[in-house]
């Protein structure tokens, strides 16, 4: 099972130590303490990135450090919800995304870190201004080569690391003291394990970190070259370029020449492949893995061989990063490199070709996904897209920008139906569908399947008119075309209409009609999701044995196909009917088997959905207070989509307000007030955990722990958070803990953060306690 991404993201371990900047660090937590906003401004390669995470990790907030990592984003409307999606927030309704993050943070102290917003200056200032009214609890501290320009922003300027003196140089004594020469021998080791600072090379160690101003990427990047030469040998080459160079940029700070002719020098150093290779890796405004470079760049001289040696030579050169997850590797470029390279990209007159091939390969790899969605690879697939989501956007981006690509974009943006659906991406979905559709010629096929998916996002967040327009101009558009698979969906998804406005019998009239198309067309995905619609619409017009006989058809088609997502919503419409028919053990079996499978989707609208009928179902069974929590749980992750349950019809609300009615009579309204109270920041993995819990086992209700080490927490520990308290138990840190279960350290950090929330701990220590006595009970 995939590990979930925390919604409070700890700050990102280093992979190399942390050198100097003691001052910088202690003026920097005051600045958080007395300010609101503190901005950490610097030049390019003074290491504001590396400063701020040193900072956030090690600042201490009751709810938490968030990281929004802003460098890939390219469009200034994409900024927030860039952050919204950093933060974990469920992207399935149309509210503004910046709602949507005040909402998921909201009565919360927390630290926001906001990197790399120099070219978003404007967009980020009203942004970060609008964030601070509504969020008394926040405080925000951004990384940017200039301030944003708010009222009582905290400016702190990084200045690059101090340099031996000319009375350091002239003396006997150790270098060790000075940053500059800390960092390099630090970096030089790391390939020269052996590199020291000795009478012999002194002299040279100081002239090499003052030639580089300090400059923190500077010296990492001169220290590299230290496996093959001498310091002497780099302070010789640096020095002729720094000259020549200098005289070229005299616009440009001093700093910034150094920093230039080092990236010049090393881009010298490269051989021809690595150099064709760094221009068109910069393409990719994020990480990828190695399929997507070789599609993209794998092309002419850069084939085979030559392409993986080009990658290996950029990566022993740093100036490519390869980040190992267990045996996966995505590549990544620091910003700076990434710019030096988008030069590159332009001189060699390849940047229209590159966007191309970089659009058509994640055409291709969404096509793939819509071609085997009825297939056991469906979570595997959404991962893998929620990984790539910043290039799907610059792809897109680039597709709606140039003209004649809006087509190609179209299609692109039609066969990213799931990751807008089940990936949890739907007002990106519905943004970028309607920006393609605004630029489209009328009557062409990317049109017709365009609006039909613009629909289904629509529909999902309760927008029944705009929905209603799209799906008439895509039936005429199937019509006139004579596309039998076009009208299908017109069908498809005018019955979902039907069905969300009540208007039953209709709706199955037309989920018939296109089951037989999806059947006839060959597209066992759509027929799937048609059929399970289907049988909800059946359950909801008084025709439950019908919908459960419906139900076990789309379940044993998906057992053919290993297919999980529909077989997920299936149980659920399940669920529903036999709670109708009084059946309570068969409807608490049906809605375990979604939440379990709701484990690997993190589709945020089936966990309310689910969480609703645990609710439904806990009340069936007598324990009312369970049915309070869940239903208290469902109530937390509506607000957070942005949606409520009314979006799904009346039917489905009036049985979520029979069981409300039912648990106020029975709770009364102050208990059941409570309650909602009590659990109205739950998150998405939480309400799957606790609806397990609750749902899957008759027991006595829940009660709320007492703030205590060694009490039952507040939410059940998943099993994996049972593993990770065990290992902190043990004795084991982060990294440890991650090498011992194969996990990022990034993922460890967040099982470690959900975890003292639950059990309402502060400290390791108190985990520890809190294990062995749970072993002795």
């Amino acid at each position: 099972m995939a590990d979930v991404a925390p919604t409070a993201h700890a700050h990102r371990a280093g992979l190399t130590s942390f050198v100097g900047r003691r001052h910088d660090l202690a003026a920097l937590a005051a600045h958080l303490r007395e300010s609101r906003l503190v901005t950490l401004t610097g030049p390019g390669g003074v290491g504001k990135t590396r400063t701020a995470l040193e900072v956030a990790g090690r600042a201490t907030f009751p709810d938490g450090v968030h990281v929004a990592e802003l460098a890939s984003v390219t469009d200034p409307t994409q900024l927030a919800p860039a952050v919204a999606t950093a933060l974990g927030v469920a992207d399935q309704s149309n509210r503004a995304a910046a709602d949507r993050v005040i909402g998921h943070l909201r009565g919360r102290t927390a630290l926001l870190l906001l990197d790399n917003c120099e070219h978003l200056l404007d967009a980020g200032a009203r942004f970060v201004t609008r964030l601070l009214d509504a969020l008394p609890g926040l405080r925000v501290l951004a990384t940017s080569r200039e301030p944003l320009g708010i009222a009582g922003e905290q400016v702190h300027l990084l200045t690059p690391l101090a340099v031996p003196s000319d009375a350091d140089v002239a003396s006997a004594g150790s270098l060790d003291h000075v940053p500059a020469v800390r960092l390099l021998v630090d970096r030089a080791r790391a390939v020269l394990p052996g590199f020291a600072v000795t009478p012999d090379n002194r002299e040279a160690v100081a002239q090499l970190c003052k030639q580089l101003d300090g400059m923190p990427l500077a010296i990492e990047l001169a220290a590299l070259r230290l496996r093959s030469l001498s310091v002497s040998q780099v302070v010789a080459r640096l020095h002729r370029r720094f000259q020549l160079l200098s005289s070229g940029h005299r616009g440009a700070g001093p700093r910034h020449r150094s920093l230039r002719a080092l990236i010049d020098w090393s881009h010298d150093l490269c051989g021809p492949d690595e150099r064709l290779l760094w221009a068109r890796l910069a393409v990719f405004p994020s990480a990828v893995g190695l399929e997507p470079i070789e599609g993209v760049c794998g092309f002419g001289e850069l084939t085979d061989d030559r392409l993986l040696d080009a990658i290996d030579g950029l990566v022993g050169k740093s100036v490519l990063v390869a980040a190992r997850t267990g045996e996966r590797i995505r590549y990544r470029q620091f910003v700076t490199l990434r710019e030096y390279g988008l030069e590159l990209l332009d001189a060699s007159g390849e940047r229209e070709l590159l966007h191309r091939r970089h659009r058509d390969h994640y055409r291709a790899r969404a096509a793939a996904m819509v071609e085997r969605w009825c297939g056991p690879h469906q979570a595997e697939d959404l991962a893998q897209l929620r990984e790539d989501h910043p290039n799907l956007l610059a792809a897109l981006a680039w597709s709606a920008d140039t003209p004649g690509e809006e087509r190609a974009g179209a299609d692109l943006a039609s066969l990213l139906r799931y990751h807008w659906i089940a990936g949890g991406f739907l007002t990106y979905g519905r943004r970028w569908l309607e920006r393609l559709l605004d630029r489209l010629e009328p009557a062409v096929p990317e049109r017709g399947h365009a609006l039909w998916v613009a629909a289904w996002v629509a529909l999902i967040q309760g927008d029944r008119g705009v929905a209603r327009g799209y799906l008439g101009e895509c039936a005429r558009i199937a019509e006139d075309l004579g596309d039998v698979a076009m009208a299908g969906h017109a069908a498809h998804w005018r019955a979902l209409l039907n069905l969300f406005e009540g208007d039953l019998q209709p709706s199955i009239r037309l989920y018939r009609e296109a089951i037989r198309i999806h059947r006839e067309v060959g597209d066992p995905g759509a027929e799937l999701t048609a059929a399970f619609q289907l049988a909800m619409a059946q359950a909801y017009a008084g025709r439950e044995h019908e919908a459960l006989r419906t139900c076990r058809e789309v379940r044993e088609l998906s057992g053919r196909h290993g297919e999980l997502w529909a077989h997920g919503y299936a149980l659920w419409v399940s669920a529903i009917c036999h709670v109708h028919l009084g059946e309570r053990v068969a409807a608490r079996e049906a809605i375990t088997g979604t939440m379990e499978i709701e484990r690997d989707f993190r589709d945020g609208v089936c966990t309310a959905l689910s969480t609703e009928v645990a609710s439904w179902v806990a009340a069936a069974y007598g324990h009312v207070e369970n049915a309070a929590v869940l239903a208290a749980v469902a109530g937390s992750v509506w607000r957070q989509l942005g949606t409520t349950l009314e979006a799904f019809g009346p039917h489905a609300l009036a049985d979520a307000r029979d069981c409300a009615a039912r648990i106020e009579e029975a709770l009364g309204a102050e208990r059941a007030l409570a309650i909602r109270e009590r659990y109205a920041n739950v998150t998405v993995s939480e309400a799957v955990a606790l609806g397990l819990e609750l749902a899957a086992h008759a027991g006595p209700p829940v009660r709320r722990a007492p703030r205590a080490c060694g009490s039952e927490p507040v939410a059940p520990l998943t099993r994996r958070e049972q593993e990770v308290a065990t290992l902190i138990a043990d004795g084991l840190s982060n990294k440890e803990i991650a090498e011992r279960l194969t996990i990022s350290s990034r993922t460890v950090d967040g099982h470690v953060e959900r975890i003292l929330r639950k059990l309402d701990f502060s400290s390791r220590t108190q985990v520890a306690s809190w294990v062995a006595a749970s072993a002795a009970g």
